[in-house]
This record gives C-alpha cells, sequence and structure tokens, in this order.
C-alpha cells in the first residue's frame, strides 16, 4: 500500500511538471485544464508512466496491453520498457515511437512522426540515449544504441545513425552535424535549421558555372 501511496504522490508531482512544461514550450497552450483533457502527447506521458511502474512491479501482460491502447488513444507508441525523464514535452506527438530500451533525458522536446528505434535484431541495449534539453523536430529518426548529448538540435527529417556532441545541431539524411558551441539554433525554430545538401548543391551549380565560362570562352576558373 506504501509503495502505491510513493508511486502516487510523485507522479501528482510530476503531473504538475508535465503541465508547466507544456506551458512553457507550446504559444499555444492555453489555461491548465484545457492542457490536461486536449493533449495527446500528454495522455500518452502519463499511460507509459503507469505501464512503466506496473512492468517494474513485474505486472504480467497488463502493461504491454496499456502502451498497446495508448498508441491506438494517442497516435504515440512509447515501449512499457523505455526511460522517460522529468519535463518531456511531446508536441501533437502524431506518428511519434519511442522503442524498450531508449532514454530520455530531462526537459526533452519532441515532434511528431520522430522515431526512436533499433537497428537490427540484437538483444539489449538498441535504441537511442538522449540527453538533456534536446529537441528532435518534426519527423527525425534517431536509430540504434548512440548517444545524442544535452543541448542538441536534431533538424526535421534528419536520419541520425551516430553519436551526437552536447550543445550540436544535426541535419540532413544521414545525419550531418552542421553547428556545434557555435551560434544558437532558437528552440522551436527549426524551419531555419541549415541545410548542408542545400549547400553542396549551390557549391556544385557554382563550379559547373565557372567551367561553362571556359568552355564558352576560354577564361581560366
Amino acid at each position: 500500500m506504501s509503495t502505491i501511496k510513493g508511486f502516487l504522490q510523485r507522479n501528482i508531482e510530476l503531473l504538475r511538471e508535465d503541465v508547466e512544461a507544456v506551458k512553457e514550450r507550446d504559444p499555444a497552450a492555453r489555461g491548465t485544464l484545457e492542457i490536461m483533457l486536449t493533449y495527446p502527447g500528454l495522455h500518452a506521458i502519463w499511460l507509459h508512466r503507469l505501464a512503466h511502474a506496473l512492468l517494474h512491479w513485474h505486472v504480467p501482460l497488463v502493461p504491454r496491453l496499456l502502451s498497446i491502447w495508448a498508441r491506438f488513444r494517442t497516435g504515440v507508441e512509447i515501449h512499457e520498457g523505455a526511460h522517460i525523464g522529468r519535463g518531456l514535452f511531446i508536441d501533437h506527438g502524431m506518428g511519434v515511437v519511442i522503442g524498450e530500451t531508449a532514454e530520455v533525458g530531462e526537459n526533452v522536446t519532441i515532434y511528431q512522426e520522430v522515431t526512436l528505434g533499433g537497428t537490427g535484431k540484437k538483444r539489449g541495449k538498441r535504441h537511442p540515449t538522449i540527453g538533456d534539453n534536446v529537441v528532435l523536430a518534426s519527423g527525425a529518426k534517431v536509430l540504434g544504441d548512440i548517444y545524442i548529448g544535452d543541448n542538441a538540435k536534431i533538424g526535421a527529417g534528419s536520419v541520425v545513425l551516430q553519436d551526437v556532441p552536447a550543445n550540436c545541431t544535426v541535419v540532413g539524411v544521414p545525419g550531418r552535424i552542421k553547428t556545434c558551441n557555435g551560434e544558437r539554433v532558437p528552440d522551436l525554430r527549426h524551419d531555419r535549421l541549415p541545410d548542408p545538401e542545400l549547400d553542396i548543391l549551390l557549391a556544385m551549380n557554382e563550379r559547373l558555372s565557372k567551367l561553362e565560362e571556359v568552355v564558352l570562352h576560354g577564361d581560366r576558373p
């Protein structure tokens, strides 16, 4: 009985923190009641905490069933075995997948269609570890037993297959580290992240223009 009471007390405090995280990071957030009733990402986190606790208490089958029901109810799939830190904010949430051995740090922000997935069929630790204050933009795929450092930002649509140091920005497919400890990218304006593919195409276009000048006019590049 004391175990259940302690669980409830801890989670009431976490519930308050969850609501505050939404208010701080979502400009569309309004009142506390509206947030609690209408945010599917928040519901997914709460249901995961219950499923994870039941798994920890060695309750058979129920944690998995609860996880599957949460996916149906919210569009967010968090395996009951995943470890989720305080202050996680899942914005919109539809299509988010967090695998069994994934670990998510504190104050992380995840947008829709983000995947924290595994690679291959190996057992054991096979999903990513996400540090504190990380932003994972829409459609980002972070795959395998890799580490994403504190304060990192993963750009929209990026596919990350290798470790990312702290305070770095990653964009592209496959993900490339574009900036580290440089100019800060605003937390929620992930539409302004740099585009390494575009940089390469522009450089190639410039080079082709110079070669055309050589062919047409005999000028040296």
